[in-house]
C-alpha cells in the first residue's frame, strides 16, 4: 500500500470544468438523496438493504459524534466540506444493467450502503483543497450479522460488476471498473472497494471502505478526478476505527 498521493492524469477540459468541485447549497448533511432515475429499488432480499433493528443502538449520539474523524486527522489540506462535489450528479447518478452494479452506483451516490431506512447515528464531509477530492464518513449502529451480509456483498462486486457499462443522467455511457481495495487490518471485518468511472476521458475514482466494530460500522467514500490519495482513505480507516473502539468503551462503561 501506498501512502503518497498518485499524480492524477491530465483530464478533458471541457468535462473537467462541469465536474470541478463547487459550492453547494446544501450543507455535508443536507446533499440530495434521490435515487437516480431508472434504477429500481433494491427489494427486501437485496444484500445492501438490512431490515429494522431488532435492539437499539449502543451507542448515544453524542458518542456517535465523537467517534467521527476530523480534518485535523488528515493533514493540513483537508477543511469541512464547502458543499457536495458536482461530479456526484454529473457521473455517479447513473444507471445499470445489472441489478448489483445498479446498487453499487446507488450507494456511492446516495452514500446510504446500509439502505435507506438507516438514519445514521452522525457524519461528516471533508474537502481536500489542494487536491480536489472529498471524503463522506459515517458511524452507524446495526447488528453485527447484517453488518457483515453487506460486507460479504460488497466483497463480490469486483467479480459481478469488475468493469460494466453504466448511463449517466444525460446519457453518457460510462466506464466502469470495480477492484479490490487493501485496508488496515482495522475492526472485526472490513471491506473495501476502488470503483472507477471513465466519463468520455474524464476519470473519476471512488473509494469505498466499511469497518464493523461490534454492532457498529463507518462507512466512507473518497473521490476524486484522477486519482483520491491513499493515505486519506488508510489513515480515516484506522484513525476512524480506534475512535469508533473508544466511544463504544466508553458507551459500555457509563452502563
Amino acid at each position: 500500500m501506498q501512502h503518497a498521493p498518485a499524480a492524477r492524469p491530465l483530464l478533458v477540459p471541457a468535462l473537467s470544468a462541469a465536474l470541478a468541485l463547487a459550492v453547494a447549497a446544501c450543507s455535508a448533511g443536507g446533499r440530495a438523496t434521490e435515487r437516480p432515475a431508472g434504477t429500481a429499488p433494491a427489494t427486501a432480499q437485496s444484500p445492501a438493504t438490512l431490515p429494522s433493528p431488532a435492539v437499539p443502538p449502543a451507542l448515544t449520539r453524542g458518542q456517535a459524534r465523537a467517534a467521527l474523524i476530523t480534518e485535523a486527522d488528515l493533514g493540513e489540506a483537508w477543511v469541512p466540506t464547502r458543499g457536495a462535489a458536482t461530479w456526484r450528479d454529473q457521473v455517479l447518478k447513473a444507471t445499470a444493467e445489472r441489478p448489483d452494479c445498479g446498487r453499487l452506483l446507488d450507494v456511492l451516490y446516495t452514500e446510504e450502503l446500509f439502505g435507506a431506512a438507516i438514519v445514521p447515528r452522525a457524519m461528516t464531509a471533508l474537502d481536500d483543497a489542494a487536491g480536489g477530492a472529498q471524503l463522506h464518513y459515517r458511524v452507524t449502529s446495526y447488528r453485527a450479522a447484517d453488518i457483515d451480509r453487506v460486507l460479504t456483498w460488497l466483497g463480490t462486486l469486483p467479480d459481478t460488476c469488475g468493469r460494466f457499462t453504466a448511463r449517466a443522467a444525460r446519457g453518457t455511457a460510462l466506464d466502469v471498473r470495480v477492484t479490490d481495495l487493501t485496508t488496515p487490518e482495522a475492526g472485526d471485518a472490513r471491506q473495501g472497494l476502488r470503483v472507477t468511472v471513465d466519463a468520455e476521458g474524464a476519470v473519476l475514482t471512488v473509494d469505498l471502505v466499511a469497518v464493523r466494530v461490534g454492532d457498529d460500522a463507518i462507512s466512507l467514500t473518497n473521490g476524486a478526478l484522477g486519482e483520491p490519495a491513499d493515505d486519506a482513505t488508510w489513515t480515516a480507516v484506522e484513525a476512524g476505527t480506534e475512535r469508533l473502539t473508544e466511544a463504544r468503551r466508553q458507551g459500555r462503561a457509563q452502563v
